[in-house]
């Protein structure tokens, strides 16, 4: 006899298979789904894990005939990386259909204020703010001005007044200069973020901690301005290398621009590792295409963005049922990722 389906999702896993995964009540596993603020973080992080590793899907067209009413939120964008576009769509398309709301994705190269108005105008009940545009002053008083909560992602200095996910760029700058000068390296230069991008500043400043607790000074010779865009990686890249002493390695803010470093090395006839080793940040799906693989950190930017989607949701639904909804500030974890670009300068290996 065929099993019922009434309270099944497109994988075929029911809310109780969560809840039996996670330890928790399918009452628990509910308010997870639908995004309620009375869920204590640590079984909210023990829920979400369980609806990823089981591909849970909740069924829709009950969800539908239950007469909830659909939540609208904005996603606006003005990312110049592709790579860390796709993943943030990724984290957020997967929110808000776990969660049953619309998304409304928009491109917003410049007039936010207008841009948000008009989303606002238009039923979305929230936005999101990925970078740079959790930086900027005009968009967060544009969704205030508009009456809409707005969650920030990745700001380096996340704003008190919002909600806001984000790793912590310093520590992971640190860790990864840490990492290169454990492998050897004294002559380590840096290709600084977009100066409008906070988390660009809070990397910069983990790089010369790092530097400083080996006892090494950070001159002028040893960085670069970058705008996290490959163009300008090429151009931090040619003038860090353009000169008779270069580093022995090349640690980029982002991903496209460590990739546009590789690029210009195997111009010059430099091998990577062996003349210079090569590191980068996010682990974009670019970092694995790039030859060699590129040594990075993993910020978990499709992760980010669905907590982003949740926090959101939270908050919508709290203003509903006339509760307050004070800011939350959620730091996910980071890591470094070890592939081939980097390796012991030439003079300190081991024969």
């Amino acid at each position: 006899m065929a099993r019922k389906q009434s309270r099944r999702g497109g994988s075929g896993v029911t809310i109780h298979d969560v809840a039996r995964h996670a330890g928790v009540s399918p009452m628990t596993v509910s308010r997870v789904v639908n995004a309620e603020g009375n869920v204590r973080e640590a079984t909210r992080a023990k829920v979400t894990a369980a609806i990823k590793a089981l591909r849970y899907a909740p069924n829709m067209a009950a969800r539908n005939l239950a007469g909830a009413e659909t939540v609208h939120i904005g996603l606006l964008y003005a990312n110049p990386s592709a790579a860390y576009l796709s993943e943030f769509l990724l984290g957020s398309l997967a929110q808000s259909s776990l969660s049953g709301c619309q998304l409304v994705v928009e491109q917003c190269d410049e007039g936010e204020y207008d841009a948000i108005a008009r989303l606002a105008a238009g039923g979305v009940h929230g936005v999101v703010l990925p970078p740079p545009l959790c930086d900027r002053s005009e968009a967060l008083g544009a969704a205030a001005k508009a009456g809409i909560p707005a969650v920030l992602v990745a700001s380096g200095r996340p704003d008190p007044a919002f909600s806001a996910v984000s790793i912590n760029d310093f520590e992971a700058a640190r860790a990864m200069t840490r990492h290169l000068l454990g492998l050897g390296h004294r002559d380590i230069a840096f290709i600084n973020g977009h100066p409008n991008q906070t988390a660009s500043g809070q990397r910069f400043r983990g790089f010369v901690e790092a530097m400083t607790e080996a006892g090494l000074s950070v001159d002028t010779r040893q960085t670069a301005q970058g705008y996290f865009t490959y163009r300008s990686g090429l151009e931090a890249a040619e003038k860090l290398l353009g000169g008779k002493s270069r580093p022995t390695a090349i640690f980029a803010s982002n991903d496209d621009m460590a990739a546009a470093v590789m690029a210009v090395a195997h111009r010059k006839g430099l091998d990577v590792p062996g003349d210079l080793s090569i590191a980068g940040f996010d682990d974009t799906p670019l970092a694995s295409a790039v030859w060699p693989a590129l040594t990075t950190v993993r910020q978990p930017i499709a992760d980010m963005a669905r907590e982003a989607a949740q926090l959101l949701l939270e908050q919508i639904r709290a203003g509903r049922a006339g509760k307050a909804a004070p800011p939350v500030h959620r730091q996910l974890d980071y890591a470094l990722v070890t592939r081939e670009s980097t390796g012991a300068p030439k003079g300190s290996r081991k024969a």
